[in-house]
């Protein structure tokens, strides 16, 4: 398997992952952001990131998407993984691990203080992997959303 910095040329591999991942969120985003977040990932002026997993045969079954940003508690940058997603015939097979401590590597390199993210809490299988290589901050997420 190889983990590397998403491509140009891996939007439709990568956009059926994406959705796969909203589904299993009961989510739907909109066309123009998936669009501009996948060109994101392609920016160097963006602080976004998107590492993909390859199968044997070169197939893309997993990605993790990360953004790096300041912290009022840290010198350093804080690393928030924002999205993680394993094609559902590739789970439990070490993936998702592989592609967060990637991300814990690439973070200990940017002299980042701390890698975090968040689960939905009926997220059973994901947390079993989560409180292996993590700890649980026992913090819990407020929200208000603007339209």
């Amino acid at each position: 398997m190889t983990i590397r910095f998403v491509e140009a040329n891996d939007f439709e591999a990568w956009l059926t992952l994406w959705k796969g991942y909203q589904e299993f969120y009961q989510s739907s985003i909109d066309d123009q952001v998936t669009r501009s977040t996948f060109s994101r990932f392609l920016s160097e002026q963006e602080p976004v990131y998107c590492l993909v997993i390859e199968d044997k045969s070169q197939k893309i079954i997993g990605f993790v998407h990360y953004i790096f940003h300041r912290s009022t508690w840290s010198e350093g940058n804080y690393c928030y993984l924002q999205d993680l997603f394993v094609d559902p015939a590739q789970r439990a097979s070490g993936i998702g691990r592989k592609l967060i401590e990637e991300v814990y590597k690439i973070a200990e390199e940017k002299k980042c203080s701390r890698v975090y993210w968040l689960t939905q809490e009926t997220n059973y299988q994901a947390r079993m992997l989560y409180d292996r290589i993590a700890d649980n901050s026992g913090f819990i997420q407020y929200r208000k959303l603007f339209h």
